[in-house]
């Protein structure tokens, strides 16, 4: 596939070509999803858009489909690389200045790698970022929310970078990339750390990426020595409740994959390579373990999950009778995809098995 073309489109040609795809750039992610089986987002419904600024004091879809190419990079006569990503190949700058991120896994990724961007998108309209994201991020304009973006207003950015997956824009990304060079990743979630390759790659910090990991993967091995001989017998429950339904998550998802690193092994009814399963009154048994961690947005999503609580078989599992359920925070072990999310979810592994069980 030959280069993205150079040339950039006029505002007002943008503008135009908007008007004229309003109902793909809606709804084309959520339909790419569902064809997977997978919601688009794991949260509430977006509301309209709007526009606001992020500041440090004030400012949630972990699908998985097959792990995208690793990135390419090709030198340019001008300084530029050349980097391959799921939608094709795209010029960028050797050191993009103005970046805007259209999804939260890329939003972890750029500030875990130090780069601070220009433009963010957020699962729903009116939604505070995560603190851990929060303390990280200076001025940056909201753009909207990961299913609909307000191209408009990140046109008006100028950025020189745009960064996001296929999985959510794939309708839009000839838009995207007339506005700037977009670099996409197949999709989200248990490929975090493929896409921190591929986006680490895009934004001139390969280094800093292999150090993000290094790092991690020594984190997880002081974790294993911490847990000595526990290790191998403490099988690990992950519960996440949403409004209409509770959901177990395997091995395939964000949280299932940081997990498996850290060695610990999963209930025989989670131990399966796929991204998730419902969790049905019929099915509670199979939410047992040594320990359950569980998770929701909100307390109206966890409103399925209280249901679940008052069936008399919860009472019996073995990990409610020993007082092994935590409640953790959805916005990190649910939403967070990067590794800034991963390193919170091994702090939360330390606070509970290892410090708790001491």
């Amino acid at each position: 596939m030959t280069n993205e073309p150079r040339r950039r489109l006029s505002r007002r040609a943008v503008i135009r070509q908007l008007g004229l795809l309003g109902g793909a750039v809606a709804l084309a992610p959520l339909l790419s999803a569902c064809g997977r089986g997978e919601p688009a987002v794991e949260s509430p419904a977006p509301a309209p858009t709007q526009t606001r600024v992020a500041s440090p004091t004030a400012s949630a879809a972990g699908a998985a489909t097959p792990t995208p190419a690793s990135p390419t990079p090709t030198s340019t006569p001008a300084g530029e690389r050349v980097v391959r990503h799921a939608m094709g190949q795209a010029t960028v700058p050797a050191a993009p200045q103005r970046v805007v991120v259209l999804d939260m896994g890329e939003l972890d990724i750029a500030l875990a790698l130090g780069v601070q961007p220009i433009g963010y998108a957020t699962y729903t309209a009116n939604e505070e970022l995560a603190p851990y994201l929060q303390e990280r991020m200076t001025e940056s304009t909201w753009v909207g929310t990961v299913t609909e973006p307000d191209l408009e207003l990140v046109l008006s950015l100028q950025p020189d970078l745009i960064l996001t997956n296929k999985l959510r824009h794939e309708a839009i990304y000839q838009q995207l990339s007339q506005i700037a060079p977009t670099v996409c990743s197949e999709t989200v979630g248990v490929v975090w750390k493929e896409n921190l390759q591929l986006f680490a790659e895009a934004l001139g910090k390969a280094e800093e990426g292999e150090r993000l990991m290094a790092d991690y993967f020594a984190r997880l091995e002081e974790f294993k020595r911490a847990m000595g001989p526990r290790l191998d017998e403490t099988e690990v429950s992950l519960v996440r409740s949403f409004p209409d339904h509770v959901r177990i998550y395997m091995k395939a998802s964000f949280m299932g994959s940081v997990v498996e690193d850290a060695g610990l092994p999963r209930p025989p009814a989670q131990d399966k390579d796929i991204f998730m399963e419902e969790a049905t009154a019929e099915r509670i048994r199979d939410l047992d373990g040594d320990v359950m961690f569980i998770m929701y947005w909100n307390r109206q999503q966890g409103e399925q999950l209280s249901q679940l609580m008052q069936h008399p078989l919860w009472s019996r599992l073995d990990v409610v009778q020993q007082g092994r359920v935590y409640e953790v925070d959805d916005r990190i072990w649910g939403t967070g995809l990067g590794p800034l999310a991963a390193n919170l979810i091994i702090d939360d592994l330390f606070k509970y098995l290892v410090e708790e069980w001491a």
